[in-house]
């Protein structure tokens, strides 16, 4: 079990500085995007190495590419550079809900190609606006293509489906197989994050995700994977609630994260 900690609502930080949280708080590895600046990129690789960390990239920047042809250009690029840079995996936010369904095969096709390549796995994120953004959006890739790998953020389909998926066990049965990498999360039937996990109000919430989690787990155990990577990724606003008027965020996602690797590590060690 390796635990990484989000870059993501920490990107005002440097580089020593994000990497001595990190390594104060007992993670195993940082998942982030990586600088667009060649030497800056080549410094946190170095730093993240010299720590003893492990990498997990995180490839989300071509939401920025809604034309098709600009967007594959960019997802081929960012692939590239993300697996030269020799991480455990490549989590990639890959193409839009709004492209065609043959579209959407031809970049992850060129994924596919980009991994074999580099030989770094590269997997694909649950995650709303993507071409998985909803199960029955994804359903008909999985049919197609029975070596589509998945990022399983869950959070995703709770406020997709306005359900914690319950009427949809054939879905997650699946699916769930397919995982490589989770972000832990927790979601609620109207958004991707509730306020703080461990409040007892969002109890029911908690024990579905860790479900589906154990699930993972002990599929990815069965079949002899040599780890299993996961990611809290409790997020800055506007993931993270702000009260009105003053924006006064009501809880520290860095706190959450930390809270949740402690629960995970305890959990599945």
């Amino acid at each position: 079990m390796r635990i990484l900690a989000p870059q993501w609502g920490n990107n005002e930080l440097s580089a020593p500085v994000f990497i001595e949280r990190v390594l104060e708080a007992g993670f195993d590895g940082i998942e982030m995007s990586l600088p667009d600046d060649g030497a800056e990129r080549e410094d946190w690789l170095r730093r993240i190495a010299d720590a003893g960390l492990d990498l997990v990239v995180s490839q989300w920047q071509t939401v920025f590419h809604t034309e098709f042809h600009a967007h594959r250009i960019a997802l081929q690029s960012l692939l590239a550079q993300a697996c030269a840079a020799r991480p455990l995996l490549v989590n990639s936010q890959t193409g839009k809900d709004f492209y065609t369904q043959e579209q959407n095969e031809e970049l992850i096709a060129l994924a596919d190609a980009i991994a074999r390549e580099h030989d770094v796995p590269i997997v694909h994120e649950i995650h709303r606006s993507r071409f998985s953004g909803h199960p029955m959006l994804l359903r008909p890739y999985l049919e197609r293509l029975p070596g589509l790998l998945l990022t399983a953020d869950l959070s995703h389909w709770c406020a997709a489906c306005e359900s914690l998926l319950e009427d949809q066990p054939s879905t997650l049965d699946t699916v769930l197989p397919r995982v490589r990498h989770i972000h832990a999360r927790v979601g609620h039937a109207q958004g991707p994050q509730v306020p703080d996990f461990r409040a007892p109000e969002y109890a029911v919430e908690l024990a579905a995700h860790l479900g589906w989690w154990d699930r993972i787990v002990t599929l990815r155990r069965a079949a002899g994977a040599p780890l299993v990577t996961i990611t809290p990724e409790f997020g800055p606003a506007p993931y993270t609630f702000r009260l009105p008027y003053s924006q006064a965020p009501v809880a520290d996602a860095w706190e959450l994260n930390v809270a949740m690797a402690a629960l995970l590590r305890e959990r599945y060690r």
